[in-house]
């Protein structure tokens, strides 16, 4: 992004963002009085940037929806990294939970410039619903439950709750600087990527409440991912080049790599032996073994490569690339591209349909969302978003439970 001018747009961004931080004493209060209020009318969030009026753009989003909450509905076991592990089993075309198959599949598109989410039809690709939300949303983020969808609205310091049978949005829940959020593997913790402050924020993801945080002396950090077993995690830092290993059982820092450039989204691979690390200024892909700490391999895919996503057989990798208007399939096992498909947009962030056949992406800079045909890798479909479409979530998906981001499923 440097070489792009985004550093200075996020500078922007944070200096904006600190002018109206909500203080971390009124947090408990606030979540306390959303609860207790949680059958009332749905706030639609901030009006504009200059604005703290809240109204919305669809008149349906103005329905009551109650703030969901994370439960306990799934079984999660560490796994062994090394052959035999397919850490992606259960994220099969077969593997939707009985309890979401009658949940409407639907497209959220946080639009990072205009502060509102819109809602598409996966099927007529016709917009369904509008609303506002907080400052600056980035990523619809499903909960670990899959009952919840958040938006993270970083500048405006809140998470959106939304319904996804509904699709509805809830009152905001106030929550520092939520650029990103993930979900431990066990359900335990709400992980809120604190991007201008350098921390990753634990919360309790029932209450909201900060329990503790971890401090990532690096800039930038943004996009993370699990070990097999649930025992650490990778976070990459786009603004400084590296990638840094934090420890959930002892919540310190216990290794970390330079690897240059900007790193962005962070994958494990299927066997749990290696993290796939999208290297937007680098323009591809860094393998990093996360026992030693060090890239192992560079794998070039096109300029400015951004988000990965896992093919629904869990065999393939989709690498957004952001700046050339392209999609690169890396095969898992042989760490080779083996396809290219040109998009004619800026892919950025998304996920991929139930049955695997399209992959959606956003376009940040195109004002668009893509549709691609997994098959044929051709577009079957463009379709015109706000300003400054980022985190799309495609919902719902396969898979037990959410590590949060658009969906990372396990």
């Amino acid at each position: 992004m440097r070489s792009l001018g985004q550093a200075e747009i996020r500078s922007r961004e944070v200096a904006r963002g600190r002018a109206g931080l909500w203080r971390r004493s009124v947090i408990g209060l606030a979540v306390l009085t959303a609860a207790t209020t949680a059958i009332a009318a749905c706030s639609s969030g901030d009006d504009d940037k200059n604005s703290s009026s809240s109204s919305s753009s669809s008149s349906s989003s103005s329905s009551t929806a109650p703030i969901p909450t994370t439960t306990t509905v799934a079984t999660w076991a560490p796994l062994p990294a090394g052959p035999g592990t397919n850490v992606y089993q259960y994220t099969s075309p077969a593997d939707v939970r009985p309890d979401l198959r009658a949940v409407p599949t639907r497209i959220y598109v946080p639009n990072s410039d205009s502060d509102t989410v819109q809602v598409f039809d996966p099927v007529t690709f016709a917009l369904i619903d509008e609303f506002k939300v907080g400052r600056q949303p980035h990523h619809v983020v499903p909960s670990w439950d899959m009952k919840t969808l958040y938006v993270n609205n970083t500048v405006g310091n809140t998470l959106t709750p939304i319904d996804p049978v509904t699709g509805k949005p809830g009152p905001e829940i106030p929550v520092e600087d939520p650029y990103n959020l993930y979900f431990t593997p066990d359900g335990k913790w709400a992980i809120v990527v604190a991007e201008r402050y350098q921390r990753l924020d634990f919360y309790e993801p029932t209450t909201w409440r900060l329990d503790h945080s971890v401090r990532i002396r690096h800039s930038g950090p943004n996009h993370l991912d699990f070990s097999s077993d649930g025992k650490y995690l990778l976070i990459s830092c786009e603004f400084s080049g590296w990638v840094v290993k934090v420890d959930l059982e002892s919540l310190a820092v216990t290794g970390e790599v330079n690897v240059g450039g900007q790193p962005i989204d962070t994958r494990l691979s299927p066997d749990g032996t290696v993290f796939f690390v999208a290297n937007q200024s680098r323009h591809g892909v860094s393998v990093i073994d996360p026992n030693e700490m060090r890239e192992i391999q560079f794998i070039p895919t096109g300029r400015g490569a951004h988000g990965i996503y896992p093919s629904r057989d869990g065999t393939k990798a989709y690498v957004s690339n952001r700046l050339g208007g392209s999609v690169s399939v890396i095969d898992f096992a042989t760490r080779q591209v083996v396809a290219t498909w040109n998009t004619g947009s800026s892919p950025d962030m998304g996920g991929v349909s139930a049955d695997g056949s399209q992959l959606w992406l956003s376009g940040r800079y195109s004002k668009d969302v893509t549709v691609i045909d997994t098959n044929t890798g051709a577009v079957i479909k463009r379709i015109a978003a706000r300003n400054g479409p980022h985190g799309l979530a495609l919902f719902p998906q396969p898979g037990r439970f959410s590590m949060g981001h658009t969906g990372n499923y396990r």
